[in-house]
């Protein structure tokens, strides 16, 4: 094998499997490479001059520490290639002569990865401040040329840190694709196995793809501007089709609940709660589509749906190229155990998972004991034991929740038809954090006003496809009147509403 900037890690590796421990010595950064998802995934195209710049090595210092160790480990030593014009091998350089050309000009020192954070941010910047796209995407292939997935996450978020709004964020995210599309389009897009949470992920984004083709189809056949006899002819396609691209809430929702609540354990924060505004964004947009096609007139109906159409494939682009490569370099495979477990408690788009994915650790812990053992908790009147408890919380006709005196998720009732939807991965989570951002104000100001006794009871009303869902909130005290947390309480009141006069007598037949 010949050492040079193009050569693969994960050829390197399977040709030299004690590299992969031999890299972290090198640089922390490298402590990735032991992942085993990462190594069959980023590993198959990240060539030694990446991980050179992610580590922040020179490459010729990078590849020369390889092949030392390569022979201190087989006693014999791969030839290294160091570049150059022709991709010499490296020599004993020539003795000078006079009639020697001059030297050319040495190459720039690779940028270090605090350099490009802050040539990134400063694109960003200029971009929420007005700046031309076509020209910050020239300075961007000038200066920097590539990025990865965790790159732009990281600059968006430390942009949220410095103050710059959530929703700005969301309201330039598209744009931010726009100008680093280049560089974002030379990642490879993840190949997961059969049943691992992206390959799930990204089957339900190609049914997506088919039904907003059709929709995109059945559109332009309608003309320009869209003939109104056509459209009513259509109507009921693209009702149809409509209704069926609706599933992809649950894709979002289970996003939501899983995927990012994980991420967040790992630091990643702001892009998470970008991205759930625009997934709300899109929710509206497709219940837009649906109102317009139903009632509206065939010109509406058609903006509409285009509007829905490109704002899901522009998601799509994010998901598969910046969301789920950063997901594969932050994630240990227990994280992706831990997401898939609670999956099935959300439900899936589409599709169901396949098999072929064998995680490589266990679950990540999260039995509160078991559940089976005959030992009583005393309460203050009667005792129950552990089982009886966690049954009885599951046979309320209600959805509960339960938030400790930190702000976090401590509890939520597994009952079979939970109104919204709750998954194992919101336990531990700050309770700001399970909330769409647009509502994320309304939580802390109920949260504050029972913290400071202010208030002890808050409750909402609203109806969803003709269920009428009320919602309280109550404080919870201790005898001290110290604050201990809060209790969400949601129920379908929809038949209790309908009912008048008395019934005194068991009616069962």
């Amino acid at each position: 094998m010949i050492l040079n900037s193009k050569t693969k890690i994960s050829e390197l590796a399977k040709e030299y499997p004690f590299i992969i421990d031999f890299m972290p010595t090198l640089s922390p950064e490298y402590k990735k490479l032991q992942n085993p998802i990462i190594r069959r995934t980023m590993g198959a195209v990240a060539t030694m001059e990446k991980v050179a710049s992610i580590g922040e090595l020179e490459l010729d210092y990078l590849l020369n520490s390889v092949a030392d160790e390569i022979e201190r480990q087989t006693g014999k030593r791969p030839e290294v290639d160091l570049g150059g014009p022709t991709g010499t091998v490296s020599a004993p350089e020539p003795a000078a002569t006079p009639a020697a050309a001059p030297a050319a000009a040495p190459a720039a020192a690779p940028m270090s990865q605090e350099e490009r954070k802050a040539a990134l941010s400063a694109i960003l910047r200029d971009l929420h401040a007005g700046g031309d796209t076509e020209e910050l995407k020239t300075r961007f292939a000038e200066t920097i040329a590539d990025i990865t997935p965790s790159e732009l996450a990281a600059v968006e978020q430390s942009l949220i840190e410095d103050g710059l709004p959530e929703e700005e964020v969301k309201n330039f995210c598209t744009l931010h694709v726009e100008v680093f599309k280049e560089g974002l389009d030379k990642g490879d897009v993840p190949s997961m196995p059969g049943g691992h949470p992206l390959h799930t992920y990204m089957m339900e984004n190609r049914a997506a793809e088919n039904i907003v083709a059709e929709l995109d189809t059945a559109v332009c056949e309608l003309g320009d501007p869209p003939d109104a006899d056509a459209f009513e002819a259509r109507k009921a396609s693209l009702m149809a089709n409509l209704e069926n691209l609706g599933q992809l809430n649950t894709h979002y929702t289970r996003k939501e609940n899983q995927l990012f609540p994980t991420l967040e354990q790992h630091g990643i924060t702001g892009p998470t709660q970008v991205m759930w505004a625009v997934h709300d964004d899109i929710r509206a947009a497709m219940k837009d589509a649906v109102s317009k096609t139903e009632s509206g007139s065939a010109q509406e109906a058609v903006s509409a749906i285009n509007e829905v159409n490109v704002a899901i494939k522009d998601m799509i682009y994010k998901e598969e190229h910046i969301l789920f490569p950063m997901s594969l370099e932050s994630l240990t495979e227990a994280d992706w155990v831990w997401v898939r477990k609670g999956e099935e408690d959300i439900g899936y788009a589409w599709v169901m998972p396949s098999t072929g994915w064998e995680p490589e650790e266990p679950v990540k812990a999260y039995d509160s004991g078991d559940m089976t053992t005959t030992s009583y908790v005393n309460l203050d009147t009667g005792a129950l034991s552990l089982e009886q408890i966690n049954l009885m919380l599951k046979h309320l006709p209600m959805d509960i929740t339960y938030v400790d005196d930190n702000d976090q998720v401590a509890y939520f009732s597994a009952t079979d038809d939970r109104i919204f939807p709750r998954s194992p991965g919101i336990i531990g989570r700050q309770v700001s954090k399970c909330h769409p951002p647009k509502s994320v104000h309304i939580v802390e100001r109920i949260v504050k006003a029972f913290k400071s006794g202010e208030r002890d009871v808050a409750e909402f009303w609203l109806e969803r496809g003709g269920v009428f869902v009320h919602i309280r909130y109550f404080a919870v005290r201790d005898d001290e009147g110290t604050y201990k947390g809060t209790i969400e309480v949601s129920q379908d009141l929809t038949e209790l509403r309908k009912l008048e006069g008395e019934q005194r007598l068991l009616d069962w037949e």
